[in-house]
């Protein structure tokens, strides 16, 4: 852009380099402005080479006062530029700028960021690579106490833990107090490391463009979790297939898989891949139920999910890996299903997933405006969680529930109508095959009555069949 077309606020990226490091452009806006703006560190780079009279302004604990400031140097005819690490936009300050100054009042000039530095001196490509940030307040460690809820969205590493379930490889930006230590002992505690399926690999790139700068490529999480970094580092962390599994076996049953693989399905799982309260194998919604349930859920991606009476978890567990974007809140008041659900949690590195060991309704006010409602089990307050849920979920929003006697179908199709809510019930009644000497048989399963319910005054969608208002 022409000197004399560009607008009055640049925003400059630059490394640790220092002055050399910037293109003739982003040199004559700073030596142009009359007002420069950056942290401590990044003004001290570039103070020498600046014309006598320059106003520099300090924006270490003072970003929102940064637009006014901007603004009030623009008004007065003041040329203005910002500097910023690396790249503005790559979780820069340019996008806070824009947002509050407009596109059109602001330039951006960037420079090579600290993540591409990064991968350049780990040699690794990295156009696959999914950008997160825990560049922010002290998070605190990632819960990894068997008997924790679980974190929830709120937790300042939550964003990276879901970006490396979702994606192999994913580098981030740190923090003194969310550090790579910290980092590697929060995906640990998810239940990630080396298994039969996959190795995670956790690399440092640290002090960047200094003296010091050092790197520490490919370490385990183990390794990683005990040592200490220097500051300011990059992290990058490498999920890695195993050679041959993509011939891992299609079933994961507890004893035989300690970890299922990002390769399994979403869902339609095997009730016995899930540990659950033996010798009866206990509270599990069952396989065919269980996929009926999560239809009539009907999940988004980032759908917001409560189970109730989790059990050993199969509903929500799956409905976590379809809301993988979302998160699921669950509740289970048996100590020994909420300790299986945990373990299967774990297993399914589903760190979207808290749950909480309470009797429903407790603590039910805490959690956030659902999408859509699982009722697996009520503990003897079926009526109130029936109207505790339907004045929370959201606009289409949706309840389902389970029933396999006709005295909780009653009470549930009897407090819907009370409360003039849309529903209907399905009845599902499925057999399994079974070896019978040389043939097979069909072994019945018990009946299951599915209700589906929507608040009244909300859209109904509820497939199929007659609806009740």
């Amino acid at each position: 852009m022409p000197d004399n077309q560009h607008p009055l606020c640049s925003v400059i990226g630059i490394i640790d380099e220092g002055w050399a490091s910037l293109p003739a452009a982003a040199q004559a806006r700073l030596r142009g402005a009359s007002l420069l703006i950056g942290a401590r560190r990044t003004l001290d780079l570039v103070a020498p080479f600046l014309p006598e009279g320059t106003e520099c302004l300090d924006m270490d604990g003072a970003l929102s006062q940064t637009p006014a400031w901007i603004v009030s140097a623009l008004e007065g005819g003041r040329p203005v530029a910002v500097l910023a690490t690396g790249d503005p936009l790559c979780h820069g300050i340019a996008r806070f700028l824009i947002g509050k100054l407009g596109a059109g009042a602001v330039e951006i000039m960037p420079a090579p960021s600290t993540i591409q530095l990064a991968f350049a001196r780990l040699k690794k490509p990295w156009h696959d690579a999914r950008i997160s940030s825990c560049h922010g307040p002290d998070a605190g460690e990632w819960p990894g106490d068997d008997a924790a809820p679980g974190p929830t969205p709120a937790h300042g590493l939550y964003k990276l833990v879901r970006a490396v379930a979702s994606h192999p490889l994913v580098a981030t930006f740190t923090s003194p107090h969310n550090s790579p230590d910290r980092i590697a002992r929060a995906l640990l505690a998810a239940g990630y490391g080396d298994d039969a399926h996959e190795s995670v690999r956790l690399s440092v790139v640290a002090c960047l463009c200094h003296a010091d700068e050092a790197v520490f490529a490919n370490l385990s999480l183990t390794d990683a979790a005990r040592r200490r970094f220097p500051d300011p580092n990059v992290v990058i962390i490498e999920r890695i297939a195993r050679a041959g599994d993509e011939c891992a076996p299609t079933r994961y049953p507890p004893d035989l898989v300690s970890s299922i693989p990002h390769t399994a399905p979403v869902f339609g799982f095997d009730d016995l891949d899930f540990v659950q309260r033996t010798p009866e194998k206990g509270l599990i919604t069952k396989l065919e139920a269980r996929a009926v349930s999560l239809a009539r859920l009907g999940l988004r991606a980032d759908s917001i999910v409560w189970d109730i009476g989790a059990g050993s978890g199969s509903v929500g567990l799956e409905a976590s890996r379809i809301a993988y974007l979302g998160h699921v809140w669950a509740i289970e008041k048996n100590s020994g299903d909420a300790a299986n659900a945990r373990v299967n949690a774990r297993r399914m590195h589903a760190s979207n997933y808290s749950l909480f060991e309470a009797k429903a309704p407790a603590g039910l006010d805490t959690w956030p405006a659902p999408d859509a409602v699982f009722i697996g089990g009520s503990g003897g307050e079926l009526g109130e969680l029936i109207a505790l849920v339907l004045g929370r979920l959201k606009p289409r929003g949706r309840l389902v529930m389970n029933f396999v006697t006709l005295e909780n179908l009653a009470l549930a199709t009897r407090t819907l109508q009370q409360l003039g809510a849309t529903w209907d019930v399905t009845m599902l009644s499925a057999a399994r095959s079974q070896p019978i000497l040389d043939m097979h048989r069909l072994a019945a399963q018990n009946p299951v009555w599915i209700v589906s319910a929507q608040a009244a005054g909300r859209p109904s969608d509820l497939a199929g069949g007659n609806t009740h208002e």
